[in-house]
């Protein structure tokens, strides 16, 4: 993936030095609250090596996020495909993140959220970008919401890899954004 910079942020595939964080954000508690599991060492390491594979073949995914000014990552956000959600059309990419708890609240997910989907919609052309997340998961909504996504209750889904031994985590809520939607409300901006 080529990379890109926001006001604040250099957005980039993985390196060797982010397996900390990666660990951090995929087995802490707080981070990890809305799924149904924490990844230990290993995993984590295998997981952030094949999100580094994707990005390198599709060029884009779900990437890391370094703050600019002190080269620290704090997490990831991007743009995935969602083969692995069946309810879903082929060919549907979602946007989604994870940052490490004390990075929260400061805009970042928002601010590279806002690079990614101009990147979708005018580097791969899509129509639509969608994101889900768990119905309980507020901060995700409200970060769809501030990036102008629409809730779609009619394409609300259990997930399939959530486990029938966590109920509270299976449903999940879907938002969407059309690219004419999303270049409306970027004319409406200027």
């Amino acid at each position: 993936m080529k990379t890109m910079r926001t006001e604040r942020l250099i957005l980039r595939n993985w390196e060797d030095r982010d397996r900390d964080l990666f660990h951090r954000i995929n087995s802490d508690e707080q981070v990890m609250e809305f799924f149904p599991f924490r990844r230990d060492r290993a995993e984590a390491d295998a997981k952030m090596d094949e999100f580094r594979a994707w990005i390198a073949e599709d060029g884009y995914g779900f990437a890391a996020a370094e703050i600019t000014a002190t080269s620290e990552c704090i997490g990831f956000i991007g743009l995935l495909d969602t083969d692995h959600v069946p309810s879903l059309p082929a060919g549907t990419v979602e946007i989604g993140w994870r940052l490490a708890p004390e990075f929260w609240s400061k805009g970042y997910v928002t601010e590279a959220a806002e690079a990614w989907l101009a990147y979708g919609f005018e580097t791969l052309g899509l129509d639509e970008i969608v994101s889900f997340a768990v119905v309980a998961n507020r901060r995700s909504t409200a970060v769809m919401q501030r990036l102008g996504m629409t809730a779609d209750p009619s394409g609300d889904f259990d997930h399939p890899s959530i486990p029938d031994s966590h109920p509270h985590l299976k449903r999940h809520v879907l938002y969407r954004l059309s690219r004419q939607d999303w270049q409306a409300r970027k004319r409406a901006a200027r």
